[in-house]
């Protein structure tokens, strides 16, 4: 077994109540004894769609040895539990930006010569990810429907250019409607907190993805960055990171992306020292 991430439930704080059980169509979760418990590893994707809906703040994600996550297995359950429930996890796999285990629950329900209700229109695809899973990958659109006149002296100083949530790679879904011809900035999560003109020099009329090229699966940016470009219409991107080597990574990684796109969208580097200085 190899360690990766995977829920866990605090026996102590859990009451039984089940609120999480709807949220995982999986089919990882089922309440012995009183209690939710989970079932099997093979089950769990260790997304944590549950979590935002225990009021008990039960379920927390850890990283530890577990099986490794199967998701035909998981298909075999899930068929079984009809159209809303096949939908449900398609949605959620498609929210995370889990396009591996999309594609792979996609060609199961081919093979079984069952239609996938994914295959719907993207404004209901929007409209659905607005109302479930987790509260924090909720989309929100900040963006002024009417920009005044002279932008700069209608900013005061300060004040937040942040236009969407969420923010984090992992949770924007490609289809979000702010994403269509946007200039998009993503940056190493380090780079706010080091570069003191963030808002106003970087973030200003931009749409943001935040991540960590050193801790976070950067197989998932890859695939989550290509989705984008193709799904959308990207005016230009901006990579902001800092000057250490673990931040390099994603350079290579987006501009495979955007090569594979086909299309010519404008790419800009942006290299921060850790003493919070432009140098690039």
């Amino acid at each position: 077994m190899a360690k990766r991430k995977i829920i866990r439930i605090d026996e102590e704080k859990c009451n039984g109540c089940g609120l999480c059980i709807p949220n995982c169509p999986e089919g990882a979760i089922q309440i012995i004894d009183g209690k939710a418990r989970l079932i099997s590893d093979l089950f769990c994707d260790g997304l944590g769609a549950c979590i935002g809906h225990c009021p008990q703040a039960a379920i927390i994600i850890e990283e530890r040895e577990a099986e490794e996550y199967n998701e035909r297995k998981v298909m075999e359950n899930i068929v079984k539990q009809g159209k809303n429930v096949i939908k449900a996890h398609l949605e959620h796999l498609r929210g995370h930006g889990q396009s591996g285990y999309l594609k792979e629950a996609r060609d199961f329900l081919k093979e079984k010569n069952i239609l996938a209700p994914l295959e719907e229109t993207k404004a209901h695809l929007e409209h659905a990810h607005a109302l479930s899973g987790c509260p924090g990958a909720k989309i929100m659109d900040f963006r002024k429907k009417e920009e005044p006149r002279n932008k700069e002296k209608a900013i005061s100083k300060g004040e937040s250019q942040l236009r969407q949530w969420p923010v984090q790679i992992m949770l924007v879904p490609a289809f979000a409607p702010y994403l269509n011809n946007a200039d998009l900035l993503i940056a190493a999560d380090c780079v706010p907190f080091a570069y003191a003109d963030f808002h106003q020099d970087l973030l200003k009329d931009k749409i943001l993805l935040v991540g960590c090229p050193k801790l976070d699966d950067t197989q998932v940016y890859e695939e989550k960055i290509g989705q984008i470009l193709k799904e959308n219409n990207i005016k230009s991107i901006t990579y902001a990171h800092m000057e250490v080597p673990c931040c390099f990574g994603l350079v290579s990684i987006i501009t495979e992306a955007i090569s594979r796109s086909g299309k010519n969208t404008p790419f800009k580097d942006i290299i921060i020292s850790i003493k919070g200085e432009k140098l690039k």
